[in-house]
């Protein structure tokens, strides 16, 4: 990957894509209306410190809602940030919607990488969502996009993503303990990273703390993907100042991450409600299996809820929150 170092932050090339990325890549997840709904202003606020410190990645989604964050702290440094978005869209027309709602939102006229967003779906999704990837193609031919991509959580699909020519980036979920992996292990999501790499793709990573269940042992997580040399950057939801603050020292070598039992960064919680209705929408809506309906009501799995709040929005009661 031909590291390099800059304001102290590991910088690597992301496969053939001609982009070259901060190993700490700032998750755009957390801090918006998904989990913690930070105000736009303070959000812009935090991921503007992190550019400033160095950070020239960053990681978001349609459905994440979190474009108003991003848009003001890109000012005057558009050409330097790289930004991947990701669209579970499955048709071309959907797909080109989501492109230009990209572009419009973050004032941009190229989206540097562009994912299909495919969590918990099997290799199936490159045929199930042919159109999306068709227009996904197109626009990168056209310099609409740098970088087509796929995010999954599943081994089988991140290893028919690395067979594929028109993909150019994997987001595969990994991280020490194979939080959330499905359709295999975590050594054989490990191999597929690996595998990715030999056949050119760029890799970066998602969950490599599980969502924030792995802050008992930072550093053990942390140590385990860095370990991984296929990968480029991973993505990190940060949503304070303090904490880009502290992970932006522990990129850049300054300060070890935290062992066990430290309180560096605070944890969330997912929490359903006592008015759910049980309608199971949220159920659906979970890449990881973590919800359930269980006498009427939304139950989750702790051992395998990542904290993402995919779920959350889609809840017509509102009942689904992550604190």
């Amino acid at each position: 990957m031909s590291p390099d170092v800059s304001s102290g932050l590991k910088i690597n090339r992301l496969g053939q894509t001609g982009l070259n990325v901060t190993q700490l890549c700032f998750g755009a997840l957390p801090i918006g209306p998904n989990q913690l709904s930070v105000p736009v202003a303070e959000g812009a606020e935090v991921i503007g410190l992190a550019l400033d410190a160095g950070v020239n990645f960053i990681d978001t989604a349609q459905s994440y809602r979190t474009y108003a964050y991003i848009e003001p702290a890109l000012a005057g440094r558009r050409d330097s940030v790289v930004v991947a978005s990701k669209s579970a869209a499955a048709t071309y027309e959907d797909m080109r919607a989501a492109i230009k709602e990209a572009l419009t939102a973050l004032g941009l006229e190229r989206i540097s990488v562009f994912h299909l967003h495919a969590a918990r779906v099997t290799p199936e999704v490159f045929e199930q969502r042919a159109g999306a990837l068709r227009c996904l193609v197109e626009a990168r031919r056209a310099g609409v996009i740098q970088a087509v991509a796929v995010a999954t959580h599943s081994v089988i699909t991140a290893r028919e993503a690395a067979d594929r020519d028109e993909i150019d980036v994997i987001m595969p979920i990994i991280n020490v303990r194979g939080l959330g992996i499905l359709h295999g292990t975590r050594d054989e999501m490990v191999e597929a990273i690996s595998y990715a790499g030999r056949q050119g793709k760029g890799v970066y990573a998602m969950k490599v703390l599980g969502g924030g269940n792995l802050l008992d042992d930072m550093r053990s997580a942390l140590d385990f993907a860095l370990g991984l040399p296929e990968l480029a950057s991973m993505a990190v939801g940060m949503v304070s100042r303090a904490e880009v603050a502290a992970n932006v020292r522990i990129f850049s070598g300054i300060a070890e991450a935290p062992g066990p039992g430290a309180k560096v960064f605070q944890a969330k919680t997912m929490n359903v409600l006592s008015f759910c209705q049980g309608c199971g929408t949220c159920v659906e809506a979970c890449p990881n299996l973590a919800l359930a309906i269980v006498g009427g009501k939304a139950v989750v799995d702790r051992e395998r809820c990542l904290l993402c709040g995919y779920c959350a929005p889609v809840c017509p009661q509102f009942a689904i929150r992550v604190v």
